[in-house]
């Protein structure tokens, strides 16, 4: 899919641009792509042009909703087919997405981002070869690849997702320069397609897979003995679980996927807001 390469607006950034206008300011310097970069924005009565291309100014923005432009209008990055998805702004910056309103990424306490590299610190992926069994917005995979990993693959199943994937800043593009032919990204399920991942070829694994009563395959007995197959000897792997309550849910999970994984061949223990575990 081609990567979008046009401005990003949040109702704060519209509000700011439209500030500038309204002094008379000729310049507005600031972000159009969620702080990835700083920019400038030339302004006149009726319109503002980055990068050459003239836009109109933008109406008026709901909250936590981002907007790109589609050729016509400045339109939310969402979409509806079954569920709605969108790209939801953070206050760091870096976006996090939704499911019919559920948020798919912790935030409340870093970004989506820095929540990510903490735990693929925990892998330790310089030089490794990864498995990323469910892609997400990528931020595994940019963390992997800023910290040396030597290949990532990996998988995503849900269309929408990569089309997410193409507006976000954020996310690594697989035939960047900079992540010089190192990720892999798949459009699949791994739950099926990790049949096809070879013997003992990845050094290194993460595992983020939806809540356990939407993708509960993906928590199965039968899909972690496909995770120890695939592994290396002394191969690391961190699972996110999340920390359900036990006492609403009247579930472990962390428990229960630690029994699973150890019942495969690895050795577990709970660690972050998931389980860290070492193939046997």
């Amino acid at each position: 899919m081609p990567r979008y390469a046009g401005p990003l607006l949040t109702r704060d950034t519209a509000a700011a641009l439209l500030a500038a206008r309204d002094r008379g300011d000729t310049r507005w310097p600031g972000s159009l792509d969620l702080g990835r970069s700083q920019d400038e924005a030339w302004l006149e009565a009726d319109g503002w042009r980055w990068h050459g291309v003239a836009y109109p100014y933008p109406g008026r923005l709901k909250d936590r909703t981002l907007y790109g432009w589609d050729g016509e209008d400045f339109a939310p990055v969402s979409r509806y087919a079954g569920s709605l998805i969108k790209l939801v702004p953070t206050e760091w910056g870096v976006p996090t997405f939704e499911i019919d309103g559920i948020k798919m990424l912790p935030t409340s306490k870093a970004s989506p981002l820095d929540d990510a590299r903490r735990k693929v610190a925990l892998v330790e992926p310089k030089g490794k070869t990864v498995l990323d069994t469910c892609g997400g917005l990528g931020y595994f995979a940019a963390c992997c690849l800023e910290a040396g990993a030597a290949r990532i693959l990996s998988f995503e199943k849900n269309a929408d997702v990569l089309w997410l994937r193409t507006l976000n800043p954020w996310s690594p593009d697989p035939d960047d320069a900079t992540a010089a032919g190192r990720l892999q990204l798949l459009h699949a399920d791994v739950s099926q397609a990790i049949a096809q991942v070879p013997d003992a070829s990845v050094d290194a694994l993460l595992h983020d897979p939806p809540r356990f009563g939407i993708a509960g395959e993906l928590y199965s007995q039968a899909f972690y003995d496909q995770l120890a197959r695939v592994a290396r000897r002394g191969g690391a792997l961190f699972h996110y679980t999340g920390s359900p309550n036990k006492l609403t849910s009247g579930r472990d999970v962390p428990g229960e996927v630690l029994k699973r994984l150890e019942k495969a061949g690895f050795r577990a223990q709970r660690a972050l807001d998931g389980v860290m575990a070492v193939r046997r």
